[in-house]
């Protein structure tokens, strides 16, 4: 059983597998495909991604990886806790530059489905946090972007303090001098 919730970003879910327990512990099947296609999603993910973060407030995003190689991410956190973020960055979209921020963590086994098209980042909330990712492209250095984090009056519950971030994510453009290579597209 998969349950499926929407977000306010139309197609950006949460997904949450069912958990089945006994006093061992529990098992989940945290990707099936065939129980995807019953909700009308069909992905075939061809890389595994897996990071881990030692400090709270440590600050991955806002990240992309554009066209050809744009990717659709399918995001857990397996250790600690994370808020996840989702921006809207397709041209032309009724939710341009708009953003959802999801809180997910190993306990919960919450999944958030980020779809091509949209930035994505995520801030640690407990120390020795695990995130792992399915992604449908091959990683292309070429085609790595990143937005800077705090152009967008995203709140990432930092409660003021300054986050941990990567030389990358410490230089990228702001939101608002950043030229979107990704184009809305109705659905048909």
């Amino acid at each position: 059983m998969l349950e499926v919730e929407a977000t306010p970003l139309p197609d950006v879910l949460i997904l949450k597998p069912r958990r089945f327990g006994d006093d061992r512990g529990w098992f989940c099947e945290t990707w099936n495909s065939g129980r995807m296609r019953e909700h009308g999603l069909d992905f075939v993910f061809v890389q595994d991604n897996h990071s881990f973060s030692a400090d709270v407030g440590t600050l991955r995003g806002l990240h992309y990886q554009s066209p050809p190689r744009a990717q659709d991410k399918l995001v857990r956190c397996s250790r600690g806790a994370i808020r996840d973020v989702v921006v809207d960055a397709r041209n032309g979209s009724p939710t341009f530059g708009k953003w959802v921020a999801i809180e997910i963590s190993a306990e919960d086994g919450r999944q958030v489905l980020v779809p091509k098209g949209f930035l994505h980042g995520f801030v640690t909330m407990a120390p020795d946090t695990e995130v792992q990712y399915k992604v449908t492209e091959f990683y292309d250095a070429d085609c790595d972007g990143s937005v800077a984090w705090d152009s967008l009056d995203i709140d990432w519950g930092l409660d003021g303090s300054r986050p941990i971030l990567s030389d990358k994510d410490i230089v990228a453009p702001a939101f608002a001098d950043w030229h979107s290579p990704f184009t809305y597209e109705r659905a048909s």
